[in-house]
């Protein structure tokens, strides 16, 4: 199940990951760092589309998640084509320091068509309840800690 990583403001649902307001642990410590400067990361990000293309700032209500999703993705590579054609006309130093190579990521996003519609309200139920679930949501995020934990906790040593 997919989620969003998320402030105190959300409900504790499955689909909303919160940081850890008063962490005490080294591991929850160490994840309310990772989240909330990836979650900082994403507002910004989101924000300078915003600021760049009216599309993405108003209401997309009545747009399928197909239809937004080709929108987000046309944007932000639209974005990154206009920053690298200005990079060249402003930048003082040498690029070639923070580029890479060959990247083994996906720029490619699952989407699950919204035509494919749920056949029964019981479904429908069934889904909803999941996601209202704080047991997953709790399940879920103690998954996310020790996946953190498992990837950045031991660098001091």
């Amino acid at each position: 199940m997919a989620y969003y990583l998320t402030d105190g403001i959300y409900p504790k649902w499955s689909t909303f990951i919160q940081s850890i307001s008063l962490p005490q642990t080294p591991r929850a410590q160490l994840f309310a760092q990772h989240q909330e400067a990836v979650r900082k990361d994403v507002e910004r990000a989101f924000g300078v589309l915003q600021a760049r293309f009216a599309i993405v700032k108003n209401p997309a209500l009545l747009w399928d998640k197909e239809k937004i999703g080709r929108i987000m993705r046309c944007c932000v590579i639209l974005h990154n084509m206009i920053v690298e054609d200005e990079r060249d006309r402003f930048t003082q130093y040498d690029t070639d320091v923070f580029e890479s190579g060959e990247s083994s990521r996906s720029s490619e996003v699952d989407v699950v068509s919204s035509t494919g519609s749920l056949s029964n309200v019981g479904q429908m139920r069934g889904i909803r309840n999941q996601i209202w679930d704080q047991q997953i949501h709790h399940r879920l995020k103690a998954d996310l800690v020790e996946n953190i934990w498992q990837m950045f906790g031991n660098q001091d040593e």
